[in-house]
């Protein structure tokens, strides 16, 4: 497997001897920025098996090259949110501990929400870590380190052990710059004492997803976004393109899951009998319901547009 994490090589769970090909300490570290704090625990603890989930993709990318030029062969990297990894990939008491350097604080009333450090979360994470595993939170936030460590204590799973960060952490790219500006600087073991169980909740996979329209691409009308709702999230598809040189056209949309966010690429285009309309393997996705449900959009829309629908595989 690749140092890159694709969804579709994802199952749910997924085991950690299936990513790394060998046993050895599982180790999570949320929002790995440049990878810098990953490439030094990589280093320091070379029989460790190494996860990273990032959001930023220009982040993604800048920890891959790292990783790459100092030949960091036991660590994987996830463009994508930690608590799909966490609720869903992870399997029970496999995790031995979970970093949390620097994380977006939220700081406004209504983003208080997207917080990761919440009692919901730390409940599920006390299922995955195993036992006596800890995550350890560094921040400059005085307000996110106080909420968190409230938050820890009301989930009745851990121990909040205040003190000073690991001197690497502090060498960060974010550290660095706060430092610069005289910010104290936060940090707190998180060390569970029980577990509340929760299986990581399966994801079901489906049939590749495609339909067949009779009619032409000629003669669209313009393109406005398409939001389908379903069971359990929403797809959307954002924008429309011809493609250079074809009467083909390209779909952007994006796929959300309860936490697991997609990015599609669907493509239609005319063949002898009609139209195509299939995903393309752009960021080699997971065929979810989501998947399923941003192809039917597309093909919703075609239909408004004039196409007859021929027959559909979704």
């Amino acid at each position: 497997m690749s140092t890159l994490l694709r969804t579709s090589e994802l199952s749910t769970p997924t085991s950690a001897t299936q990513l790394f090909r060998r046993e050895g300490p599982l180790v999570f570290e949320v929002g790995f920025g440049d990878g810098r704090y990953l490439e030094h625990l990589a280093k320091a603890h070379p029989d460790w098996n190494l996860v990273g989930a990032e959001v930023s993709l220009g982040s993604v990318w800048r920890a891959y090259r790292r990783m790459k030029r100092n030949d960091i062969e036991h660590a994987r990297l996830f463009k994508g949110n930690a608590r799909f990894l966490v609720r869903d990939v992870f399997e029970e008491a496999s995790l031995d501990r979970v970093f949390v350097n620097f994380p977006d604080p939220w700081p406004r009333k209504k983003h208080l929400k997207n917080r990761l450090l919440q009692v919901p979360f730390f409940r599920i994470l006390s299922s995955r870590l195993k036992p006596g595993g800890s995550l350890f939170l560094t921040t400059d936030h005085p307000e996110y380190f106080a909420f968190s460590v409230e938050q820890g204590k009301q989930s009745g799973c851990f121990d909040v052990i205040e003190g000073q960060p690991p001197a690497a952490t502090l060498k960060t790219k974010y550290a660095l710059k706060w430092r610069d500006q005289n910010k104290p600087i936060f940090h707190a073991e998180f060390r569970c004492h029980t577990v509340i169980p929760s299986e990581p909740r399966p994801i079901s996979r489906l049939e590749m997803q495609h339909a067949t329209l009779k009619g032409s691409l000629d003669n669209l009308g313009p393109f406005t976004k398409q939001v389908r709702k379903f069971d359990g999230g929403h797809a959307f598809v954002m924008e429309a393109y011809r493609e250079l040189g074809s009467q083909g056209l390209l779909f952007k949309a994006i796929s959300e899951e309860q936490d697991f966010r997609q990015e599609l690429l669907i493509q239609a285009w005319p063949k002898s009998e009609g139209v195509y309309v299939s995903l393309q393997p752009f960021g080699d996705p997971m065929t979810t319901q989501g998947v399923r449900e941003a192809i039917l959009a597309v093909t919703d829309w075609l239909v408004s547009q004039g196409l007859e629908i021929d027959q559909t595989w979704v």
